[in-house]
């Protein structure tokens, strides 16, 4: 019954976190089948590989050092933001190779990258608020890490792992073979950086300074969700700019009216409009997905059949039309 409940308060704020960001991708929404995809994969493989080898790595350092101590410090602060952090990441990378043409901006790198995080932060924190909390201080110390974790440090992965669905759509997007191979490098590092801060300052500022110690650990982690949240409004005013750009030459061709291209390129009419029901949501998913395509024919050429695909969501288009 109490596992049940762990499973509950850890995997429903997980859930509700991915919904909002999901929301926050106003334009073109990805897959569900692909976003349940990747937080699967964060709740499970990457979960379950981070255990087994991190563990690994700590018993080796122990070997060597011959200190549990330093293993220990070691695994949390330099080995679990490496494997954890690489285990998320290749998720990213799977939908970035498999599914290229579902990867069209930063938004869809920050997107994954998210989502796959919060399953992974799901699953860890089962296992935290049942055995660090409630088996070793009852409802107590569930209720504490509930609060500090999930609660007050929800974001924590997410953010981390954001960094290197950022590289990945650097790579995506840009022709040149040196941002290709280093985004994706620097978008991983500074994940594990960011990652190995936060464990490292829970870790000693919270041995040394106690609750003055988590609440300066909480303080660093709120800036950098700041930080995050305001490159999610850049990456979704960009998106606009693009609709904006490239729907305008829509308009001129006759595939969709005046009055549908304003409401494409507005937020807030955006939001009413996929009220309204499928149809609609179908039709402006399209719409920002043209203009995506648009973009990358621009930037990128051809590149695998991107001036048949503008063709093609343009007949989509004028097919749906009418019912919007």
């Amino acid at each position: 019954m109490v596992f049940a409940l762990v499973v509950a308060l850890s995997f429903g704020p997980a859930l509700i976190y991915a919904a909002i960001i999901y929301w926050l991708d106003r334009f073109e929404k990805e897959p569900l089948r692909l976003l349940a995809g990747v937080f699967l994969w964060g709740a499970v493989v990457a979960t379950i590989g981070a255990i087994i080898a991190t563990t690994v790595l700590e018993q080796s350092v122990q070997f060597l050092t011959g200190s549990a101590a330093v293993a220990e410090i070691t695994g949390t602060t330099l080995l679990a933001p490496i494997v954890e952090e690489s285990l998320k990441g290749m998720a990213v990378l799977i939908i970035f190779l498999a599914f290229p043409h579902e990867f069209d901006s930063a938004l869809d790198g920050i997107v994954y990258a998210a989502i796959t995080a919060l399953g992974f932060a799901a699953t860890e924190n089962v296992l935290y608020l049942y055995f660090q909390g409630y088996l070793s201080d009852g409802a107590s110390g569930l209720t504490a890490l509930f609060v500090l974790r999930v609660l007050l440090g929800g974001w924590g992965h997410a953010v981390y792992t954001a960094s290197i669905g950022i590289g990945l759509a650097a790579a995506r997007l840009h022709r040149g073979w040196a941002i290709k191979i280093l985004a994706p490098i620097a978008g991983w590092a500074v994940a594990v950086f960011l990652h190995a801060l936060h464990n490292s300052m829970a870790t000693l500022l919270g041995a040394q300074f106690g609750l003055g110690g988590i609440f300066i650990t909480l303080l660093v982690d709120w800036t950098g969700w700041a930080v995050a949240l305001g490159l999610v409004v850049w990456a979704v005013f960009r998106e606009r700019h693009w609709m904006r750009s490239y729907l305008r030459e829509e308009v001129s061709l006759g595939t969709i009216s005046a009055a549908q291209y304003r409401t494409a390129c507005s937020l807030r009419a955006q939001i009413a409009a996929r009220a309204r029901g499928r149809a609609a949501r179908q039709f402006y998913g399209t719409c920002a997905e043209l203009a995506q395509k648009k973009h990358q024919l621009a930037m990128l050429g051809e590149e695998r059949g991107n001036r048949a695909r503008v063709s093609a969501l343009r007949d989509s288009l004028v097919q749906l039309s009418p019912a919007v």
